[in-house]
């Protein structure tokens, strides 16, 4: 009797481990959403367009600098091979073209919506995340735990995205965003040298037009 009470305690344990592992990137994309306020980062993107009619896939690779906020507050700088700025000030977002010289104003909200953006940036609870996107866990693998992020709104363009997060310290680091929007176009962004909740200036999140820029408002 008690060798068999000893192998269900055992079955149950190992039942609750495996539930745990199963579980671990969901867990640790709500520590992530939790824990990190303000986040600074470099990255890089890589875009890839589907091969058609017999052609070659062609990618093109960017790269810059990420800033974060918590809640709706970011800032990318693309700097090469074409710089541009993007803000969200927690109202507007603002897209600046430098090449151009051009800036575009949208509604945030309405400008965000179920966008990766939205997914690590905006909300500061998993259960706002999962009002916007349908969440599973991913696995292991390359050495980092995923998640899975569906969008629950059909009508926009993105189809899911993929989050890679490593554990290891007091904080998760977000690693990897794997993109795949409804036209099959897959961009993968790998952030690097991430520092997790560093003292960023209220003015990181300020933008204002550089003065003779075309300004569009959408």
């Amino acid at each position: 009797m008690n060798h068999l009470r000893h192998a269900l305690v055992v079955t149950g344990l190992l039942v609750l481990a495996v539930g745990a592992a199963r579980a671990n990137g969901l867990v640790l994309l709500e520590q992530f959403v939790r824990q990190v306020s303000t986040a600074r980062s470099d990255f890089s993107q890589v875009v890839t367009a589907p091969a058609r009619d017999g052609e070659t896939a062609r990618s093109r690779t960017s790269s810059g600098t990420f800033e974060l906020s918590r809640p709706n507050r970011f800032r990318f700088v693309y700097r090469k091979p074409f710089e541009q700025t993007i803000v969200a000030d927690g109202q507007t977002l603002w897209l600046h073209d430098v090449d151009l010289n051009q800036v575009t104003a949208r509604n945030q909200a309405q400008a965000l919506g179920s966008t990766p953006a939205a997914l690590i940036a905006a909300a500061s609870d998993l259960r706002t995340v999962q009002t916007l996107f349908s969440l599973q866990d991913g696995g292991e693998q390359d050495g980092l735990q995923w998640v899975i992020a569906t969008p629950k709104a059909r009508e926009g363009q993105l189809q899911t995205v993929r989050v890679g997060l490593r554990a290891g310290g007091p904080v998760p680091i977000l690693v990897v965003l794997e993109i795949v929007d409804s036209f099959g176009q897959r961009s993968v962004l790998r952030f690097g040298a991430f520092e997790v909740n560093p003292a960023l200036l209220p003015a990181t999140f300020v933008f204002k037009p550089p003065a003779g820029a075309d300004v569009v408002r959408q």
